[in-house]
């Protein structure tokens, strides 16, 4: 266990240094995330004249809670793995004895770490310009949302690094992630709340891994109704299924790209 944290600990630092190197582009990076900001004033009109089941408060705090949500579960894996692969560069990673995926996943949080001093930031400037909209959240919900959050990051980083895999194949592997964000944008919860979609709509979505990814966590952080173990379940049971894949693909995918000369 002590080489693991020694080994856990090391990476992070290196990857957290890095990461404070490029922290103006981190900056726009988060700030390029504001998509549920805008939606949030249209929703909030919307709720002026017709009936949601949501007031235009709750709309100001649950699409401020994507918002949040979102800065920590942000994931480019597919890129730089499809990268690395084209390039030839994963037989460098090949000859360590480590997996590859580590390091990917330890740039992801220590990228999430540089993020939150910027967090407090926009929170700041939302309050301020919205000061009907605060709230502090139970601590009870606080405790589930940050689980829901690791538990949205691990699924969201497994289901990417997924699709990458297709890069010992093609090329063009983040096509397909592409193209999966076409439902994530809308079916995840990141355009509407769920309490929005019409009851048959909502039945069927929430059996998909969609609304775990953002309205899971950003609902508890709201205090809106959620079965949390329900909901944990249906997480846990996409998981492994995407971990299966996910080692099945790996192993294949080795074998082609030593086929390919690397």
């Amino acid at each position: 266990m002590k080489w693991i944290f020694k080994k856990a600990t090391t990476l992070l630092l290196v990857y957290y240094a890095h990461m404070l190197e490029y922290r103006a582009e981190i900056f726009l990076w988060a700030l390029s995330g504001s998509l549920p900001i805008i939606l949030m004033g249209v929703w909030i009109q919307a709720a002026q004249s017709d009936d949601f089941g949501l007031s235009p408060t709750d709309f100001a705090r649950y699409f401020f809670s994507v918002f949040l949500i979102r800065q920590f579960t942000s994931i480019w894996v597919i890129w730089e793995f499809e990268r690395e692969v084209v390039e030839g560069k994963l037989s460098f990673r090949l000859l360590q004895p480590l997996d590859p995926v580590w390091h990917h996943v330890a740039r992801h949080v220590s990228e999430k770490m540089t993020r939150i001093p910027l967090i407090f930031l926009f929170g700041g400037l939302f309050f301020w310009l919205y000061p009907e909209a605060f709230w502090l959240p139970s601590l009870k919900n606080f405790c589930l949302c940050v689980l829901a959050i690791a538990m949205a990051f691990t699924l969201r980083f497994l289901i990417q690094y997924t699709f990458a895999m297709l890069a010992f194949w093609t090329e063009r592997a983040s096509a397909i992630e592409q193209f999966w964000s076409l439902f994530y944008i809308f079916l995840s919860g990141t355009v509407a709340p769920l309490e929005v979609f019409p009851s048959t709509v909502r039945a069927i979505v929430e059996w998909t891994p969609f609304p775990y990814l953002i309205h899971f966590p950003a609902a508890l952080l709201v205090g809106l109704s959620v079965d949390f173990g329900r909901s944990s379940l249906i997480i846990f049971g996409w998981t492994i299924l995407f971990f299966i894949a996910n080692r099945w693909l790996w192993k294949r995918g080795l074998r082609q790209y030593s086929g390919m000369g690397a």
